[in-house]
Order: structure tokens, then C-alpha cells, then sequence
């Protein structure tokens, strides 16, 4: 399936750009959301007409994710929760709940922008979250949970 990139998507391409894709792909994901239209010749068209708009609101959330980043560069946010003698917590801290502390904290994040690799945190002490903003602009956060 051949599809025009309405916006930057993470190792698949800039806005304009005409890439193939696998179609659940592209009919689940890339269309539904907004990210791009089928390749046909009146899209094509469309697009082109459109180009000069969808750069500058690419940009501007260039620009908006960056001035983000500034805020939380050395925000240090903290989250108390039950945790046994030996620092393991009873349950687990995750991305929502992370989220919601930064939020609290004064700057506006999203649960889908926190990332998480290893899963959830299990245990008290510091930790570095990577906030993915942007495709391009990944921001770390230090993470303190201390024991209840």
C-alpha cells in the first residue's frame, strides 16, 4: 500500500514523503490516525496544494515539544507509594502514574509519552524516565519514589 506522510512518522518518513507500507499498516494505524492519505492521483494532488500548510504545523509542534522539553530539563519529580523495609513497593509505579505526577508537577504530559521500556517500577529510588515529545525530541526526567 502506497501512502503519503501527512506528518514526521518515527523510521518511516518526513511530511511528503510517499512510502510503502504493509496495508493493516497503513489502513489501521497511519490512516485512522491522520498521519497519511492513499496515494492516488487526487490525493497527490490535494497534498501538493496543501504542502506549504502541513510543513508549518509540522514545524510548529517542532517548536511547541521543544519548549516542552525546557520545562521539564531539570524537573525533578517525586511520588511517595507503600513500599515493604526492603524498598520493594506494594504494586507498582507506571506510566500513567508518572504522567500524573509531571502533570502536577506544572507541565502537561500525556501517559503515551512516557516511555517505559522495562516495564513498570517495582521499587523505591531514582530513575531516569525518557518523555518522548516529539518523533524527534525525547526529554529524561529524574524520578524519585520514595517509600510511604
Amino acid at each position: 500500500m502506497e501512502v503519503i506522510l501527512l506528518e514526521k512518522v518515527g523510521r518511516l518518513g518526513t511530511v511528503g514523503d510517499k512510502v510503502n507500507v504493509k496495508s493493516g499498516f497503513g489502513r489501521n494505524y497511519l490512516l485512522p490516525q491522520g498521519k497519511a492519505i492513499t496515494a492516488t492521483a487526487t490525493n497527490v494532488a490535494q497534498f501538493e496544494a496543501r504542502r506549504q500548510e502541513l510543513e508549518a504545523a509540522a514545524s510548529d509542534k517542532l517548536v511547541s515539544a521543544n519548549a516542552r522539553a525546557g520545562q521539564l530539563e531539570e524537573l525533578i519529580v517525586t511520588i511517595k507509594a507503600n513500599a515493604g523495609d526492603e524498598g520493594k513497593l506494594f504494586g507498582s509505579i507506571g506510566a500513567r502514574d508518572i504522567a500524573e505526577a509531571i502533570t502536577a508537577a506544572g507541565v502537561k504530559v500525556a501517559k503515551s509519552e512516557v516511555k517505559l521500556p522495562e516495564g513498570t517500577l517495582r521499587e523505591t529510588g531514582e530513575f531516569d524516565i525518557n518523555v518522548q515529545l516529539h518523533v524527534d525530541v525525547i526529554q529524561i526526567v529524574k524520578l524519585v519514589i520514595e517509600a510511604e
